[in-house]
């Protein structure tokens, strides 16, 4: 799972990347000073694969991983160049979810560019520039396409896609918004467009709004995402920064004494697969358990692709248990005395938790 991260400036952006990736990317009061754009790659807390590597002894421990990309802040007027132009939009093209970190605190001694606490008007800024520089990248395609019209009939179909698009992008519609089939679907994705992207929100609140009721600005966050479906996180990430660097006892006292149940990096996981539809299947013996991201609806032979192709095309079955039914056992042959063990052959669709050993033959 790939998110990109993008905000104004000084909203949080990248405090709340420090936090998640513990990468120490600079962070100051001040526009552009996340000058090249931060990657950081992290494991996705799963306590699961602690407890199945106890059980099977196993040598190594080798979890998912969500690599978070954090750009420099955009403001108006940023698909053409202004601030530090469209040249940080290309670094999140291919993401697979945007995170848009909106600020709902107010504190005097951090600038925002306008002057002024707006949710609803930095969503909108936001918004706009990916929707311009979605314009942009559409117009481009369509020159293209029109050339190679010339020679090949086939492009009829993506050009009528791509005018299609840009039509509505004109009126200020996201991609994701505009009703299209597959076939419509499978043009489009071919362009990487930012507003074709899943977003998911981050109200960040300031200190004394942790575990209170929602603050107006929260609220304007949260009334603009429910009418497109999209998740809303609410955390502080000045908090969540300090927090990432405590060690584990100090991080338990420090989070109770705000009432802070689950870091922002788990939380911003678990909506991160809930938002894209993937669920982790897992693998454990002697020398490894592991954990494998995969989205909802993959059948066996799919998911076993993802250790291996060969274990796709050689698929014979795959021997399943629930993981809380094995660690209820405690070892796979007690799984099997009891008739927890399956064995499912190509038409079983996976199901997060399924512990797997795939068969297959080359």
């Amino acid at each position: 799972m790939k998110l990109g991260v993008v905000g104004l400036p000084n909203v949080g952006k990248s405090t709340l990347f420090n936090a998640i990736t513990k990468a120490g990317a600079e962070c100051a009061n001040y526009p552009f000073c996340t000058i090249e754009p931060n990657v950081g790659v992290v494991a996705v807390p799963d306590e699961r694969l602690d407890k199945l590597a106890a059980l099977y002894d196993s040598q190594k421990i080798t979890p998912a991983v969500i690599e978070f990309v954090d750009i420099a802040g955009l403001v108006k007027g940023a698909s053409k160049g202004e601030g530090l132009g469209n040249k940080f939009l290309s670094h999140i093209r291919e993401v697979d979810a945007i995170v848009h970190v909106v600020r709902c605190f107010d504190d005097a001694n951090i600038t925002h560019v306008d002057d002024r606490i707006d949710p609803a008007s930095d969503i909108s800024t936001i918004d706009t520039e990916l929707e311009l520089a979605d314009l942009e990248t559409v117009e481009k395609r369509l020159t293209r396409l029109k050339n190679l019209l010339k020679s090949d009939k086939k492009y009829a179909f993506d050009i009528e896609v791509a005018e299609k698009v840009q039509a509505e992008l004109g009126k200020g519609v996201a991609v994701r918004d505009i009703p299209l089939d597959k076939e419509e679907q499978q043009v489009v994705k071919e362009m990487f467009l930012l507003t074709d992207k899943p977003v998911i929100y981050v109200a960040n609140v300031g200190e004394n709004d942790i575990g209170k009721p929602d603050n107006e600005h929260v609220k304007a966050v949260k009334s603009i995402a429910a009418k497109s479906g999209a998740e809303v996180i609410t955390l502080c990430a000045k908090v969540e920064e300090e927090l990432a660097e405590l060690d584990d006892e100090d991080r338990e006292l420090f989070s109770a004494d705000y009432g802070i149940t689950e870091s922002g990096l788990d939380v911003l996981v678990k909506v991160g697969y809930k938002t894209l539809g993937l669920i982790s299947y897992l693998t454990a013996g002697e020398k490894e358990t592991r954990a494998w991201t995969i989205t909802v609806g993959t059948k066996a032979p799919q998911a076993a692709g993802k250790i291996h192709s060969d274990f796709e095309k050689g698929f014979i079955r795959a021997e399943i248990v629930n993981y809380q039914d094995l660690l209820d056992c405690g070892s796979t042959a007690v799984a099997k005395e009891r008739g927890l063990m399956r064995s499912e052959g190509k038409d079983y669709v996976m199901k997060d938790g399924d512990v797997v050993l795939f068969r297959f033959n080359v």
